[in-house]
């Protein structure tokens, strides 16, 4: 019996002795999700399903899922944020995470009020499908030799974004969460993006961005190509804490993030 089917089929334990319940391996459990949904966004008015792609592997091929979110009243000129997780598929926490934030954003759209935003909770697909990692987090868009990078810099450089948030996971022996803002100064339009506040009841380390040349990895690495100077947030929450922690945390800091960038398009609107 296949390791995935005997997770779903178990023999029958004597009365009053239920047999166990093995936990969902992380792959079968972003599958489950993914497929739930999609099927969510094809009754949504304002998730949609977009993947990218495909690309191919050994006469097959694939695409890098996506969905998009368009909330109430948003118009041509909206901001526009794109999230990215999962470049390590060995760890898919954070992409489970952002997988039930969208789900979310489904079920209560008026968080986004007014936001035009892009979700990519996978970008190492290649990674899942061979059971290993092509640990893509430190790697230049420009070029990059990856499919899956490939077409994330694509839709980058066509879509416009004002922002890229990444939720990445990193080693550590505390309970903080990790912060590093590059690329715009959330100061020069006024407004702070974010400040310790929005983490709570997280602790939170702030790392410096050095100045001089672009980022060599990320989206920013594709400076030269975008429409203006977009801002990028990463998010790298400590590596031990669990799947319903790491939910939690990136739930709770997504939505404020995205309530303060409802706050700096209120705020632009007035200039």
């Amino acid at each position: 019996m296949s390791s995935r089917t005997s997770l779903l089929v178990r023999r029958a334990e004597p009365a009053f002795t239920p047999a166990p319940v093995a936990p969902l391996s992380p792959s079968i459990e972003f599958n489950q999700r993914l497929t739930s949904l999609y099927a969510l966004a094809q009754r949504s008015l304002h998730v949609f399903a977009s993947p990218l792609g495909p690309f191919y592997r050994q006469a097959r091929h694939y695409h890098v899922p996506r969905f998009v979110y368009f909330g109430p009243h948003t118009f041509d000129e909206s901001l526009r944020l794109a999230f990215y997780a999962g470049f390590d598929a060995g760890d898919l926490r954070g992409t489970l995470a952002l997988l039930h934030f969208v789900e979310r954003l489904a079920l209560t759209p008026e968080l986004g009020q007014g936001l035009n935003l892009s979700f990519f909770p996978l970008a190492d697909v290649t990674g899942l499908l061979r059971g290993d990692s092509q640990e893509l987090a430190a790697l230049s868009w420009v070029n990059p030799g990856v499919s899956e990078l490939a077409l994330l810099a694509n839709d980058a450089r066509g879509r416009g974004y004002h922002g890229f948030v990444r939720v990445e996971s990193a080693p550590a022996h505390d309970d903080v969460v990790t912060v590093r803002l590059r690329g715009l100064d959330a100061r020069a339009i006024g407004v702070e993006l974010l400040n310790s506040d929005d983490f709570t009841p997280w602790q939170v380390r702030w790392e410096g961005s050095p100045a001089g040349a672009p980022p060599a990895d990320g989206p920013l690495s594709l400076s030269d190509d975008l429409p203006f100077a977009p801002f990028e947030l990463t998010l790298a929450l400590p590596d031990h804490w669990s799947v319903d922690l790491h939910r939690e945390a990136v739930t709770t800091i997504l939505k404020n993030v995205i309530q303060r960038y409802r706050g700096v398009q209120a705020y632009a609107h007035n200039l």
